[in-house]
């Protein structure tokens, strides 16, 4: 069985113009996969036929495959590719899925056919004969080591370049949301240009950023000072709207596990620049979670993270924002 592809990998044979004729792009990682499809739609079909040779459908008991597959077998319109993209594949039955797999063994030339699911079970025969095709693509959550390539790669293609260092301290203050690194990078762009990038110009953009809310929520949540942090909290809220409630537990989630990563150093006796070489965060990152984690005990900080998860999960549900938000930092 072949394995899954990266999406570095299904970008390189788009550039090559070797794209295949059937994928399953599934996984956690939505931002990327929603990158990788708008390259393929800018590069795959061109602009002036695209609206003729691009259809998007949805899975659900309310499309009939064979309209997908019919899309799938016409010929293009004044263009030699075709495009069709299968969103939310997931919410069809199983009786659908497998009515795609005479389709997906006999493949039009001219077509690049492409389901998008947020989970794949690889024990149903569609997904399984996606992969044995050598069409599954994986998009995972980049870890910690591989956002720094990221970054450098995705600054590239906007024309920026950026210094490791500098790499590295734009992580260590927004964290591995490449939504948000996304977005600071196009800042980064119009306030620079195609400059060269270094931590100077990071720490430049903390101080006018969102991001830098969060070392200052931090700080007073760490010195239990209510009224200031609700007031930081508020003030987030108003600038970046419901959007941010996400971005606020995926920080604080980070830090507090930076907290405690600090807190073990310490407790052995360890440095800041400890800290700075076990987790590749910059110095002055280094030097603040240390102060903070001095404020807190190893038991306040598990209890900390039990209290984000439940936050994390009522947003999900749809509860509103603001009140889990000015609940969750109160209970901090």
């Amino acid at each position: 069985m072949p394995a899954d592809l990266s999406p570095e990998r299904v970008l390189d044979l788009l550039k090559r113009n070797r794209l295949g004729k059937v994928y399953l792009f599934y996984g956690p990682g939505e931002f990327r996969i929603e990158k990788v499809l708008n390259r393929i739609r800018e590069t795959f079909i061109p602009e002036e036929v695209r609206d003729f040779n691009l259809q998007i459908f949805y899975g659900g008991s309310n499309t009939n495959p064979a309209d997908i597959t019919d899309a799938a077998r016409s010929f293009p319109f004044m263009s030699s590719n075709r495009l069709i993209i299968v969103r939310r594949t997931e919410d069809f039955p199983g009786s659908a899925l497998e009515s795609f797999l005479p389709y997906i063994a006999k493949p039009v030339e001219t077509t690049c056919l492409i389901f998008v699911s947020s989970k794949a079970d690889f024990r149903r025969e569609f997904y399984k004969k996606i992969r044995s095709i050598a069409g599954a693509v994986n998009f995972k959550q980049l870890n910690d080591r591989q956002v720094i390539p990221w970054i450098k790669r995705v600054a590239e293609e906007l024309g920026l370049s950026v210094t490791d260092q500098a790499c590295a301290y734009l992580q260590a203050i927004v964290g591995n949301r490449l939504r948000d690194l996304y977005s600071e990078i196009e800042k980064l762009y119009l306030r620079h240009g195609t400059r060269t990038i270094g931590a100077e110009e990071i720490k430049e953009l903390a101080i006018y950023s969102r991001i830098y809310t969060i070392f200052e929520l931090m700080d007073e949540i760490s010195l239990r000072r209510r009224t200031e942090s609700m007031s930081i909290l508020h003030r987030h809220l108003e600038e970046e709207g419901r959007d941010a409630a996400f971005s606020i537990i995926g920080m604080l989630t980070r830090q507090i596990r930076l907290i405690i990563q600090a807190k073990s150093i310490a407790e052995k006796g360890g440095q800041a620049h400890d800290l700075t070489r076990s987790f590749q965060v910059p110095p002055f990152v280094a030097n603040k979670v240390l102060q903070q984690s001095r404020h807190w005990s190893m038991d306040d900080l598990e209890h900390a993270l039990d209290l984000l998860y439940r936050a994390d999960g009522h947003l999900k549900s749809g509860s509103q924002a603001n009140l889990i938000l000015e609940n969750l930092v109160l209970s901090l």
